[in-house]
């Protein structure tokens, strides 16, 4: 079974280079607090890594 985390967007985009925008995107994340359940990947670390100031980690499953 595949591990699961749970992200949650804690920061705006707004005045953020453009690539931070889209790793957002990529996420699945785009409004303020939004929380999306996502599997824990390679790329997925990579992305949340990337931006740690706009969003947070909230749970780990699996």
């Amino acid at each position: 079974m595949a591990k699961i985390i749970v992200v949650k967007q804690i920061g705006s985009p707004i005045r953020r280079p453009q690539d931070q925008r889209a790793t957002l995107i990529g996420l699945g994340l785009n409004k303020m607090h939004k929380t999306r359940e996502l599997e824990d990947t390679p790329s997925v670390r990579g992305m949340i890594n990337k931006i740690p100031h706009l969003v947070e980690i909230i749970e780990e499953r699996g």
